[in-house]
């Protein structure tokens, strides 16, 4: 079941939260989480019922290992590790392992073509955060009801965030959560109908002209038909805007959700396309991912305590398990490497800058030389975002490379297949008032700029909505149930949120 759908809005929603707060009215608690789990459940089994099996089983498992931590305390967490680890590897790695072993060495062993269970690598990374922490002694005594919640709440069930155990259980038991706040559940549908906008409205826009550049890249990669220089920046800046409102959407959503049952989940996502280096981004894109692997890998290996190389090589561990987790492609993998190659030399070149800026500070025209620099860090870092949100997309390293080959070849031509989903109704008519040449394929242009340039605007200029300050008027109810009614007319089809497949 996916949050922009007519059966999650209109059927799934309205049912879970009219259970889960009318049995808390009888003071009835612990049938309320078993009632939340079971919809949560349900919510994830709507995909394929065979996921049921899976997750069900991984959260009883967990959950007996954590229960006799105390008995054998390593033996126990090598288990739950090499359990959950193994549990990843083969439902998404197997196939990818072993087609690599059959490449390199001539071998001919049978691929399995498993099917990826939907939000896998998220609760289970979650569930290694838990057994780690039962490990260091810092989880108190959670009942299976409340971890089984913990797990298998549905907002951040199969795209996050990473949620720890200390945030989400003691908020299971605040008995303040158990009753209906009303100002919690007009923010969580302002923050679930702006997530929903960003998606519905916006995304899937960028996403028609990223799905007709890679196919196309897929049908002709060399020679005649292949795409042009203006067609590969197009597809570029539509996937890097794509993937933004996409995840960005999801990560507003699960939010509102979280608020609409007075839980509040952890910020995922704080505009990261303001950042102004690589490693700042990360501490703004998938916030909760980059908690994590600090937190139980980078730190564990010694983090930057143990000299510089060291600390690099920490470092670009930390991102190529980033570009594994995100899916068996070796082009997730080079993503990562780049990333963390990126991420090396902002650490290296990070005093240099430091004291650079200083000293634009200090000189007479310090302000103005201060904003070209920050200028050209961000122009510099988002330029490498786009180039490497491209590899993240393309179906391989191959395929990257072709198209980043074709940036040589001088053709400024593009086809109107790319710019048909930018397409803005009546602009014609407008572009007429105004005395422009209002040929269609002009309209095209026109169309796919402005979405562009609102998309860039929207990015930079406005905060994030987790941090909007939320005011109960009238003005926000008529434009949030206006926005609401919007989205919903919108959804004729209904697209896979990107971070699904993940």
């Amino acid at each position: 079941m996916q949050f922009n759908s007519y059966i999650f809005i209109l059927f799934f929603l309205p049912i879970t939260f009219l259970g889960y707060f009318g049995l808390n009215h009888f003071e009835k608690d612990k049938a309320a989480r078993i009632f939340l789990t079971v919809m949560s459940l349900w919510f994830y089994g709507y995909f394929n019922y065979s996921y049921l099996l899976i997750i069900i089983a991984s959260i009883v498992v967990n959950f007996l290992i954590y229960k006799n931590m105390e008995r054998a305390k390593k033996p126990l967490l090598f288990l739950g590790l090499l359990f959950n680890v193994g549990l990843i590897f083969y439902f998404k790695y197997y196939d990818f392992f072993v087609g690599n072993i059959n490449a390199a060495f001539k071998t001919d062993f049978i691929l399995r073509h498993i099917t990826l269970p939907l939000g896998i690598s998220f609760f289970t990374f979650q569930q290694i955060s838990f057994i780690v922490d039962a490990y260091r002694g810092e989880v108190k005594n959670y009942s299976f009801s409340e971890y089984a919640l913990f797990v298998s709440f549905f907002p951040q069930l199969v795209a996050g965030p990473i949620v720890l155990h200390s945030e989400l259980v003691p908020q299971f038991r605040d008995k303040a959560k158990h009753r209906v706040n009303f100002d919690n559940l007009s923010h969580g549908v302002m923050m679930f109908t702006l997530g929903l906008s960003k998606k519905v409205i916006i995304a899937d826009t960028f996403g028609g002209a990223v799905d007709f550049g890679i196919q196309q890249a897929r049908t002709i990669a060399v020679g005649e038909g292949a795409l042009t220089i203006s067609e590969i920046i197009i597809v570029m800046l539509s996937y890097t805007f794509q993937i933004y409102f996409d995840f960005s959407g999801y990560s507003d959503m699960a939010t509102g959700l979280g608020y609409m049952f007075n839980l509040k989940i952890p910020m995922n996502f704080n505009s990261p396309y303001k950042a102004l280096s690589v490693a700042d981004f990360w501490k703004r894109w998938h916030m909760t991912l980059t908690r994590f692997l600090t937190t139980y890998i980078y730190i564990p290996l010694g983090g930057n305590r143990k000299g510089k190389l060291r600390t690099y090589i920490n470092t670009m561990v930390v991102f190529l398990v980033s570009g594994i987790w995100h899916g068996a492609n070796w082009t997730f993998i080079l993503w990562g490497i780049l990333h963390g190659i990126a991420q090396c030399f902002n650490k290296l070149t990070g005093g240099f800058y430091k004291k650079l800026c200083e000293a634009i500070e200090k000189a007479s025209i310090g302000k103005a030389v201060t904003g070209v620099f920050k200028g050209i860090q961000w122009f510099v870092t988002f330029a490498f975002l786009n180039v490497t949100w491209l590899l993240f997309r393309a179906d391989s390293v191959t395929m990257w490379r072709q198209i980043l080959k074709r940036l040589t070849v001088l053709n400024l031509d593009v086809r109107d297949g790319i710019l048909e989903p930018f397409r803005i109704p009546k602009l014609r008519y407008l572009l007429k008032a105004l005395h422009v040449y209002s040929g269609d394929n002009m309209v095209l242009w026109v169309s796919m700029i402005f979405v562009m340039v609102m998309a860039l605007v929207l990015c930079l200029a406005f905060p994030n909505n987790y941090e909007r300050p939320h005011k109960r008027n009238a003005r926000s109810l008529v434009l949030t149930w206006g926005l609401l009614t919007l989205c919903i007319v919108s959804l004729s089809s209904v697209s896979t949120f990107l971070y699904f497949n993940f």
